[in-house]
């Protein structure tokens, strides 16, 4: 498959973010604007938080969600904000039922939207890099890095980065 990187400049990464922001729904929005609020109050999620976040990112995996209990969510993800390490910190997420490297990175940039971007096949296929065929702990160290760097390097911030990275991929990517 033939893949159209994105220029990535600050221009362009503007550009499209603002075109994101433009289709973007007001429930998208709302989801994102209130559990970055109750993060930057709360440092861990309880069940219908997991939920909602994992639901807003991946909805087909809603059911094994909703299999966690509240007080498994609230300790792993109690210890994932507090750990050092950034392996602890996203393997803790992983141990929750349903919780992918994706998802697992929604849930840390709603926690941490200075530091972590949330990994989509979209932003991957429009950064012109091969999608593996399973996903890390490598691959999202080198992935969290380029875009921190890029954010860094253009003074923008780690989710306008996120959303032009996506919207571009919405827009040339062809379906399969």
């Amino acid at each position: 498959m033939i893949t159209m990187r994105m220029i990535l400049n600050k221009e362009n990464i503007l550009e499209y973010a603002v075109r994101y922001d433009r289709e973007a729904t007001s429930g998208d929005t709302n989801i994102e604007t209130k559990l970055k609020r109750l993060l930057k109050e709360q440092r861990f999620l309880g069940r219908a938080d997991l939920i909602e976040i994992g639901t807003w990112k991946s909805p087909r995996q809603k059911r094994r969600y909703e299999a966690n209990n509240d007080a498994t969510v609230k300790e792993l993800t109690r210890f994932s904000f507090s750990a050092e390490s950034e392996e602890a910190r996203v393997g803790a997420l992983l141990a929750l039922n349903g919780v992918s490297y994706p998802v697992a990175s929604a849930i840390l940039h709603f926690a941490f939207p200075e530091q972590y971007p949330i990994l989509d096949f979209r932003a991957i296929w429009s950064l012109g890099w091969a999608q593996p065929s399973s996903y890390n702990f490598e691959f999202w160290k080198k992935y969290y890095t380029h875009i921190r760097e890029l954010s860094r390097d253009m003074d923008l911030p780690i989710r306008a980065i996120d959303k032009a990275l996506w919207q571009y991929s919405k827009e040339f990517q062809k379906k399969k």
